[in-house]
């Protein structure tokens, strides 16, 4: 029997096994130098250092000016207990606070993360922080605003409360599941019938928008503590109060109590926004709006003849103007902001830009020299900029200087020629003219002197 040379059986097999020896070698070295390199530019990263030296950064211990609302709160001082939480007070807290309903005092921000509130100590984010957040979250609840605890969560050492349904969107299986058929299902050729991914329902598309909820972490030492649904209300209240308020009571609670009583004696202020004057003041009478050369406005009028008519202007969303008028007293007018330092964490005002606004008064007014410096000359020059040297004088405003009249060549056209003649005793002798009203002509003079020789002999006048 004879047998043929077969090759190995295992020949392809063996060589699968070395290349893919080889590849995985290859991916390791190529991993260990990637490696290397993030390691070096890791540590050539971290030497680097970056120094401000425009003098524009922040100075350190220095306030930075934010709105009142987003400044830092006051701690509170509630005594806590040192036994930890049991199962029946945490049953107690959620049946409790479920569903509970309260005021703002300070904005709420949307997001996942929301606002964290240490007990009885600060709160994260604060200051520029906060504004930020609200800013680039979005507001989900205003000061003053109607807030409901919708979900809450204990955890070991933190307490999530979800306001208003909270930040997350829920989920609903419904929402998963579409139906629809082909395009051959349609009446007529080309018509693609119910669209394919519709949703059962479509009041579940309607609800799949995004949440407008808030959230809010109350947070402990070490673990959250034995608490009453009252210690929880105290702790919870510098940013939602859960008294019974009206509306009006629950907005000017969140403001500064000087401001908080103008609104309540029915006072507008230059420098209110409008929600602060529909608080104050109530919807308008009438309203008009009216251009005050490019800036728009609107006026709102409040009160009739012959009792007190306020006009207040508004510009944007802020009051920038406030007139009074009563019956027989001179019209009040109020333009200055006196509530922006009152909204500020530093009770100063907001600075504004330099106008450049100029008051014409009617009729020529001229300045009083021994009062009032005299204007400056027009000129090119920027401020502060000198002139070369050797151009000191450039640029300087002087008199009028008229050129002198130059005299007229021809004879008679200078009308004061004769006036600048010189005087006849400086000019010679010239012959007398003839005597026309006597017919006679007037006598030559002798001729006392020689005659040249080579001149001619003279002859005497004949008639003609």
């Amino acid at each position: 029997m004879n047998r043929r040379l077969l090759p190995p059986r295992f020949e392809p097999a063996t060589q699968t096994r070395t290349e893919t020896d080889r590849k995985a070698r290859l991916r390791r070295a190529a991993a260990m130098c990637a490696l290397a390199v993030l390691l070096a530019s890791g540590h050539l990263a971290a030497q680097v250092m970056t120094i401000d030296t425009s003098g524009k950064g922040p100075v350190a211990g220095t306030p930075q000016q934010v709105d009142r609302k987003y400044a830092q709160i006051e701690p509170t001082h509630v005594e806590l207990s040192q036994k930890g939480l049991d199962d029946k007070t945490r049953l107690l807290l959620i049946r409790t606070l479920q569903s509970e309903q309260g005021f703002a005092m300070r904005p709420f921000p949307r997001g996942h993360k929301g606002l964290t509130l240490a007990a009885n100590g600060k709160l994260d984010p604060a200051g520029i922080g906060y504004l930020n957040m609200v800013i680039s979250e979005g507001l989900s609840a205003a000061p003053g605003a109607r807030l409901v605890i919708t979900n809450i969560a204990i955890d070991r050492s933190k307490m999530v409360f979800d306001l208003n349904g909270g930040p997350d969107p829920k989920h609903r299986f419904l929402r998963h599941v579409q139906i629809g058929v082909g395009p051959e299902a349609g009446p007529e050729i080309g018509d693609p019938g119910p669209g394919i991914g519709d949703p059962i329902d479509p009041t579940i598309a309607s609800q799949a928008g995004d949440p407008v909820g808030a959230r809010l972490t109350l947070t402990f030492a070490d673990r959250v503590p034995e608490l009453t649904p009252a210690q929880v209300k105290a702790l919870l209240a510098p940013l939602i109060s859960f008294d019974r308020k009206t509306p009006i009571q629950a907005f000017t609670d969140t403001l500064p109590p000087a401001l908080k009583d103008a609104i309540l004696s029915h006072k507008v202020w230059v420098g209110m926004t409008t929600e602060m004057v529909l608080y104050s003041k109530g919807p308008p009478l009438t309203k008009s709006r009216e251009m005050d050369g490019q800036m728009p406005f609107e006026e709102w009028i409040y009160g009739a003849a012959p009792e007190e008519v306020d006009f207040v202007r508004i510009n944007g969303s802020r009051v920038i103007r406030v007139e009074i008028a009563k019956e027989g007293e001179p019209l009040e007018i109020f333009t200055k902001d006196v509530v922006s330092g009152m909204l500020l964490t530093d009770g100063t005002p907001v600075e504004t830009a330099q106008s450049n606004t100029r008051i014409v008064h009617e009729g020529d007014v001229q300045p009083d020299p021994d009062k009032q410096a005299p204007n400056a000359t027009p000129t090119l020059r920027k401020p502060g900029e000198t002139l070369p040297a050797g151009n000191a004088s450039a640029g300087e405003m002087r008199p009028v200087q008229f050129p002198k009249p130059h005299p007229d060549p021809i004879p008679g056209a200078n009308p004061d020629e004769q006036s600048s003649a010189p005087p006849a005793a400086s000019q010679p002798a010239q012959s007398q003219p003839e005597n026309k009203s006597s017919g006679q002509q007037p006598s030559q003079p002798s001729n006392t002197q020689s005659s040249p020789a080579n001149a001619p002999p003279a002859t005497p006048n004949s008639p003609n």
